[in-house]
This record gives structure tokens, C-alpha cells and sequence, in this order.
């Protein structure tokens, strides 16, 4: 995080100035770390045994993937709250999805457990940036 809340420091159009550098930090590589952690999980999956039954959970996997990778891009640059509200509503919804479906095969896949665990990390500190920006 120290990189990117100081590259955020060095911005000065763009970021949204009531939401801290250090919240919008924490949210950008709670998404890097959530978009790998779901393509590895996705990846994974695809080799497991039982492919069939995760079939639904490496769509999510993958969808979430790319709501996460186009969120993270629009809140390093976003100026039109409205449309960054919506994208991390998204952002929110697919992690919540991913993390509750990979959260079944927890127990029996461990890419899942952490999957599940990344999802809800990022869903998490999307939640805090949408709490902070002013409606």
C-alpha cells in the first residue's frame, strides 16, 4: 500500500478529496489482490475433479475478475461520483457473489477459502470508499 498511497498523494486532479489517500490505497490493492486471487482461483478450478460442479463458481470468478479490474481503473481516475458510485456498487456485488459461491467450496478447496477471503476483503474497502464519497 505505501506505493500506491503515495503515487495517490502525487495526483492532483482526479481522486475524489473526501476520500483519504490511505482508503483509496487500501481499496486499489484490496482489488489487486482480489483479481489475482480470483483468476487463480478460476484457473484452479478448472483443474479440480469435480469441474462440473464448480462450473458456475469459475464464472463468477471470472466475471468478478473483470468488474474488479475496470473499478480499480475508474477510481484511480474518476471525477463523476455518480459513475463511480455505480461501478463500485458493481464492484461490491460481483465480489459479494464470487465470495459467497467460492465460500461453499471452502472447505474442500483451499484456492476457494482464500478466494472467498479476497472477495470480501475488496468488497470491504470498496464499501468504505463508497461510504465515503458524498452522495
Amino acid at each position: 500500500m505505501a506505493v500506491t498511497r503515495q503515487v495517490l498523494d502525487t495526483m492532483t486532479v482526479g481522486i475524489r478529496p473526501e476520500v483519504g489517500s490511505e482508503t483509496l490505497a487500501a481499496a486499489i490493492d484490496a482489488m489487486l489482490e482480489c483479481e489475482e486471487a480470483v483468476n487463480t482461483c478460476a484457473a484452479a478450478m478448472v483443474t479440480e475433479d469435480d469441474v462440473r460442479e464448480l462450473r458456475e463458481a469459475i464464472i463468477r470468478d471470472m466475471n468478478c475478475a473483470d468488474v474488479v479490474a475496470v473499478t480499480r481503473r475508474v477510481l484511480t481516475r474518476a471525477n463523476d461520483t455518480a459513475l463511480l458510485v455505480a461501478q463500485l456498487q458493481a464492484c461490491v456485488a460481483a465480489c459479494e457473489h464470487s465470495a459467497e459461491l467460492c465460500g461453499r467450496h471452502a472447505g474442500h478447496h483451499e484456492h476457494c477459502r482464500l478466494c472467498s477471503q479476497a472477495t470480501r476483503r475488496c468488497a470491504d474497502a470498496c464499501g468504505q470508499v463508497l461510504r465515503d464519497l458524498p452522495r
